[in-house]
C-alpha cells in the first residue's frame, strides 16, 4: 500500500540511484520492514530539509561503518555515497578517520567493505 511517506521515501532513493538488493531480499520474509526503511527511514528522516544528500550520506555511511556489523547496509551506503558525489578518496578518508573513534578492526572491515564496493562499481582504486 504506497502513501505519501512511502513515495517520498522511494522517490529519495531513485534520486540517489540506490541499487541496493535490501527491499527485495525483505520483502520474501518481511516486506513491512521494507515500508518501514522507505516511510520512515527515507520518507521521514532523510528527506527532511537542513543536510544536503551528500552530507546525509557521510552521516549513514559513517554511522554504519561504526557498528561493525551490517556490512549489506555499508556496502549499499557506499555506493549511495558514491552516487552523490563522494569520491574513492573522501570515502577512504572517512573510513580511516574512524580508526580513532571505533578502532582499527571495524575500520579496517569498513575499508574492505569500501573496496569491495569499488570492485564490484567497475572502479579502480584511486590513491
Amino acid at each position: 500500500m504506497d502513501n505519501e511517506r512511502s513515495c517520498r521515501g522511494i522517490a529519495r532513493l531513485k534520486e540517489m540511484n540506490n541499487q541496493s538488493p535490501i527491499g527485495d531480499m525483505l520483502n520474501e520474509i518481511a516486506p513491512d520492514m521494507t515500508r518501514y526503511i522507505n516511510e520512515f527511514a527515507f520518507g521521514d528522516i532523510h528527506s527532511r530539509p537542513g543536510l544536503d544528500k551528500k552530507s546525509r550520506e557521510l552521516v549513514i555511511m559513517t554511522a554504519i561503518a561504526s557498528l561493525g556489523h551490517a556490512p549489506l547496509e555499508l556496502k549499499s551506503h557506499i555506493n549511495m555515497a558514491r552516487n552523490v558525489g563522494w569520491s574513492q578518496t573522501e570515502i577512504i578518508e572517512a573510513l580511516m578517520q574512524l580508526t580513532v573513534y571505533v578502532g582499527f578492526p571495524t575500520a579496517i572491515n569498513a575499508l574492505f567493505t569500501a573496496k569491495a564496493v569499488f570492485d564490484e562499481r567497475g572502479e579502480s582504486v584511486k590513491l
